[in-house]
């Protein structure tokens, strides 16, 4: 399996301007061959990144014309809502909040001080739902600025505890140079994150809310003195586990680490290994259930979902099991995963979701394509695959929405934008999430160079 693309994802923001989760590159252009015809009713979402949009240099979103004009360009083009990020990587909202800071200036430009007002305005004016999300447990930018800087016990207290070299050393994860996890593990961490949930559904009454970053930074993290204390009494009340208090922590875990990329990963795992993924993913699972009932206290009409990259295979490496909870990764005997262990099942989550946004973020279009995927049904560095798997682990509980990330993935040509739009509204059950909208009007801002709208409309339209 290649880790590269787990990679990618962990340290998007160091990468590009506007990026999440991405995917390998592949092939070249294709026709419209396999490409159903495109079910009408489908949501297509486009996701609204703050940082690249309102303080970006070629963002348009801190000027209320420039915003409208690409609003209107994006509802003539057949976009049924808008993703609207209101909580960045920096920790801090678009919005005043009683729960941490606001960010109104960054890199030389300034917000609207009204900007989600006026965004979720202007979206009800064109018939746009309203999605409303945010990066859930990052709160500093890389650059050192944010809530952590701001409040130096918290961040003494919470910031993640990571794995930084080969040699098995541990230290804060600002100390490698990325952005500023939090562990999810922490109840002051948790209870800050659902106090901003709440507050955001009850201020603005969104359609719907969406978790992003709702997961640990990588397989790295966290090795912090209360993970290790959670995970001695997860062991000794799930496993009756009389000996956990003596463990080596962490070499029990992980006994020897190895670098790909920059990422810690194991090299040598030790005999806790696997119920160690099992605690982690219990961590986000059971957040999973807290947030979902924050959002529902408040308004229990209100669809709460999450992003997470399609590549399931991998996933477990950030602590996140979103497959159904009746879906069980040690007993398939189909598609095996050497991770698995069991009761790593018993952590999904798909069934606490209303909306599941995967990031499909590949070249490859359909499994014919490539001649060593084109007998497989699953595969998760493809989009025909990848769909394949998120329906089969999922077993279809909650509505999926494919995504395309088509600013940072290197299509070679306009054409396969719209085909790879085609193929996701074919097949999904919810829809598409478009990520992201800067790179639709900012040609600097994507692969091509090239204003990308026209690629969209004729996907969306089938044109």
């Amino acid at each position: 399996m290649n880790l590269r693309l787990i990679i990618w994802g962990a340290v998007f923001f160091a990468l590009f301007s506007c990026k999440k989760d991405v995917g390998k590159p592949d092939t070249g252009d294709h026709g419209d061959d396999d490409v159903e015809d495109i079910t009408p009713g489908k949501e297509v979402l486009v996701w609204v990144d703050a940082r690249s949009n309102v303080f970006g240099t070629y963002g348009r979103f801190h000027d209320k014309d420039e915003a409208r004009a690409v609003l209107d360009t994006l509802k003539d083009c057949g976009v049924t809502g808008l993703v609207i990020d209101v909580k960045n990587s920096s920790g801090w909202t678009m919005y005043p909040s009683a729960y941490t800071d606001e960010v109104k200036t960054l890199d030389g430009k300034n917000r609207l001080d009204d900007y989600v007002p006026f965004m979720i305005a202007e979206a009800r004016e064109r018939g746009f739902k309203v999605y409303l999300s945010i990066v859930t447990f990052v709160d500093g930018d890389r650059r050192g600025f944010g809530y952590v800087y701001d409040h130096p016990e918290y961040r003494s207290n919470y910031e993640s505890v990571v794995v930084t070299n080969t040699a098995g050393e541990l230290g804060p994860i600002s100390a490698t140079g990325r952005n500023v996890f939090v562990n999810p593990a922490a109840p002051e961490v948790r209870e800050r994150a659902l106090n901003i949930v709440r507050e955001i559904v009850r201020t603005f009454k969104p359609d719907g809310f969406i978790l992003d970053y709702g997961r640990y930074s990588n397989i790295a993290a966290d090795f912090s003195e209360l993970s290790k204390q959670q995970f001695v009494e997860f062991l000794e009340t799930k496993y009756n586990n009389t000996q956990a208090r003596q463990m080596r922590f962490p070499q029990d875990i992980v006994e020897s680490w190895r670098e790909s990329d920059g990422q810690m990963l194991p090299a040598t795992t030790g005999k806790y290994y696997n119920q160690w993924l099992i605690y982690r993913s219990s961590v986000i699972q059971s957040f999973i259930k807290e947030a979902k009932a924050a959002v529902k206290s408040v308004d229990a009409e209100v669809d709460f979902g999450v992003y997470v990259g399609a590549w399931y295979g991998t996933y477990y490496q950030m602590g996140v099991n979103w497959a159904s909870k009746d879906y069980d990764p040690f007993q398939d005997f189909e598609v095996r995963f050497d991770w698995a262990y069991p009761g790593y099942g018993e952590t999904g989550y798909a069934e606490e979701l209303d909306i599941l946004m995967t990031g499909n973020y590949f070249t490859q279009i359909m499994l014919s394509e490539n001649p060593t995927t084109a007998h497989l049904k699953y595969h998760w560095w493809s989009i025909e695959g990848s769909l394949n798997g998120s329906e089969y682990i999922t077993k279809n509980r909650v509505p999926l929405y494919g995504s395309l990330d088509i600013g940072n993935v290197g299509y070679s040509s306009k054409s396969e934008i719209t085909r790879a739009i085609k193929y996701i509204l074919s097949r999904t059950s919810g829809g598409i999430m478009l990520f992201d909208v800067v790179h639709m009007y900012g040609a600097p801002y994507n692969q091509l160079k090239q204003p990308l709208f026209d690629a969209v409309k004729a996907g969306i339209k089938g044109e």
